[in-house]
């Protein structure tokens, strides 16, 4: 049921376009068009088949949708003879339903992702950080155990390098 209405609604599209450079000839209105079928009736844009009816009328351009007094959404057909108004606002309410949700959706994942990302990138950049602060201070520790041992070896004090030079032994 959906794929036809969906074929239906591309269809009811492509008629648009395809009959959208056809336009009635001067005399002509789509009243004029009563006695003949849907089909004859739609090929000019601006009119309306009412199956109720059986009549061709001019499409109400002040109005959205024709006024139900003029043709019952039911039986009323424009562009295709076998989409009622019925089926196109739900087609078409569907379809645009479904985008704003993918939309909406595609949006909060994109922004969630990147802000995980972000965050991700954030954490592994300052543990990248902490690691080199750990092995930073670690060499800093060997050299100051090894310049300890090397003032021990000759004598020189912690507290003054100068220490040994004041008091001669």
């Amino acid at each position: 049921m959906r794929l036809g209405s969906c074929a239906s609604l591309l269809l009811l599209l492509f008629g648009l376009s395809a009959t959208s450079a056809q336009t009635a000839t001067p005399g002509e209105t789509c009243e004029n068009r009563n006695s003949t079928n849907c089909e004859h009736c739609l090929e000019n844009t601006s009119c309306l088949w009412c199956i109720k009816t059986k009549s061709c009328l001019t499409y109400p351009v002040k109005n959205i949708l024709p006024p139900q007094s003029l043709c019952p959404l039911n039986d009323a057909r424009w562009g295709l003879c076998s989409m009622n108004f019925q089926i196109l606002i739900i087609t078409v309410s569907v379809v645009v339903g479904v985008l704003i949700i993918a939309f909406f959706v595609c949006l909060f994942c994109c922004c969630k992702c990147e802000n995980c990302g972000n965050a991700n990138f954030d954490n592994r950049m300052q543990r990248q950080a902490d690691k080199r602060k750990t092995k930073q201070e670690q060499r800093k520790a060997e050299m100051r155990s090894r310049h300890d041992e090397i003032r021990q070896k000759y004598g020189l004090s912690k507290a003054s390098p100068y220490a040994r030079f004041e008091n001669p032994a």
